[in-house]
């Protein structure tokens, strides 16, 4: 009798690279052909793009924003967070966010999230680093630090908020003066720990 292979193991196991493409040294998967691939393994595959409280596919601080999503495949579901950037990755002041922006975002956050279900992982693990390998980490990790900072500002307790620092502390810099840490503090006086 064959073992059922996990989520993770078929979608993981798929060759992405035909699908990609490679814009700032860094390599994307097409959202459109990840989502099919996803629905043609697991046809009651679902995705969720989170709302703020105006009804709006972006979330702020003010300053920058970000959006949310989730992908569901047979009852779990992984969520995704992605600031709005431009064509250099760089966050776009929010007044200048257009909703060509918003929807790029949410489609890159869609395909990171079927990511986590296994579909290209090895794309955002590094395995297919691109030639300027520096100059890519170098982006890689600015993108990280501001997915960070967008999750620390999108929470909405304390217990949220020390979710998210275990989760990023040792991914970005995170010591006295760094954006991730400004954010918590931000956040720690927004949603103090209960005495």
């Amino acid at each position: 009798m064959e073992e059922k292979k996990s989520v993770f193991h078929v979608l993981y196991g798929i060759n992405v690279n035909e699908h990609t493409e490679t814009k700032n040294n860094l390599t994307y998967l097409s959202w459109a052909w990840a989502w099919a691939k996803v629905k043609e393994n697991y046809p009651n595959a679902t995705y969720t793009i989170y709302e703020n409280a105006d009804g709006l596919f972006y979330h702020t601080d003010g300053r920058t924003a970000w959006v949310k999503t989730g992908v569901t495949i047979n009852g779990l579901e992984h969520i995704e967070y992605l600031p709005v950037m431009d064509n250099r990755n760089r966050s776009i002041p929010l007044d200048n966010i257009t909703s060509f922006d918003v929807n790029k975002a949410v489609q890159r956050s869609l395909t990171k999230a079927a990511a986590r279900h296994g579909l290209g992982l090895y794309i955002y693990a590094g395995e297919d680093l691109p030639s300027d390998e520096q100059e890519a980490a170098r982006e890689q990790q600015e993108a990280a630090i501001a997915t960070a900072v967008a999750e620390m500002m999108a929470v909405t307790s304390n217990e949220e908020l020390n979710r998210v620092w275990l989760k990023w502390q040792g991914s970005v810099p995170h010591e006295k003066g760094s954006e991730f840490y400004n954010a918590a503090i931000e956040m720690g006086r927004k949603y103090p720990k209960a005495s």
